[in-house]
């Protein structure tokens, strides 16, 4: 990773995107329509919300990717950094890690849920009915093009395995509080909701994204079925409409 504050590059985060296009599958591990990828923020590791969140995901069994975000692990990767002097490119594999750490803390609270690292096992995760949790090292270091910086998170890889797979919808469950219908990816970055990079990553999937709030575990099944739920991500000058 470079030095936390540096910024992806638009032409980064496209390219990066662009690579994934040829491997594409517009209905990937399921008969009827594409999964949803829904990223489980690590800042609900230790919430008295987390098990709702397990059980709703789990209710969505066959239908949903989870990508679980770095929370605590991620944390202790960044204070090492500091203290340590790790290189960047050190730090990202552990970030990297960070992210399985919590992904098998998670699957290991309901039985739907099941650690795979790549898209083959996505597939046939879901062909059995059940929830992928992604664990992104295997993929993420195979792509020398996705930056090794602070600014790319499980929020911007959830955006690129989204548009890896096909989603049809990117779900963040985050820690923010209703209002307006739509927000823009630049505001929810400025505001240290999603990474820096996400914008980037998120307009390159094709993939429209929505927020749904720390409480709003009861709307996820909506989301996942399409509905209009949570706060739409609006980027480059447009809303990431729903399908119609």
């Amino acid at each position: 990773m470079t030095a936390k504050g540096a910024t992806a590059t638009d032409a980064t985060a496209r390219d990066v995107i662009a690579s994934d296009v040829t491997v594409r599958d517009s209905n990937d591990g399921c008969a009827g329509d594409p999964p949803v990828v829904v990223k489980l923020g690590g800042s609900f590791a230790f919430s008295d919300r987390l098990r709702d969140w397990i059980a709703a995901i789990a209710g969505c069994a066959g239908r949903v990717v989870v990508v679980p975000g770095g929370g605590p692990f991620a944390d202790a990767v960044r204070a090492a950094q500091a203290k340590m002097g790790l290189s960047d490119a050190a730090a990202h594999r552990m970030a990297l890690l960070a992210m399985e750490q919590y992904g098998h803390a998670l699957a290991s609270l309901d039985a739907q849920l099941e650690p795979v690292a790549g898209i083959d096992a996505i597939r046939g995760a879901l062909r059995r009915g059940r929830v992928p949790v992604w664990l992104p090292a295997p993929m993420a270091l195979a792509d020398a093009a996705i930056p090794q910086s602070w600014d790319v998170t499980s929020d911007s890889l959830a955006a690129w395995l989204a548009g890896r797979i096909g989603a049809g919808r990117i779900v963040l469950v985050k820690h923010v509080a209703a209002g307006h219908p739509a927000a823009a990816a630049a505001e929810f970055a400025a505001r240290d909701v999603v990474d820096r990079a996400f914008a980037d990553f998120l307009a390159g999937s094709g993939v429209p994204a929505v927020v749904l709030g720390a409480g709003d575990c009861a709307l996820l099944a909506a989301a996942v079925a399409g509905a209009s739920a949570g706060i739409a991500v609006v980027g480059r000058d447009r809303v990431l409409a729903e399908s119609s």
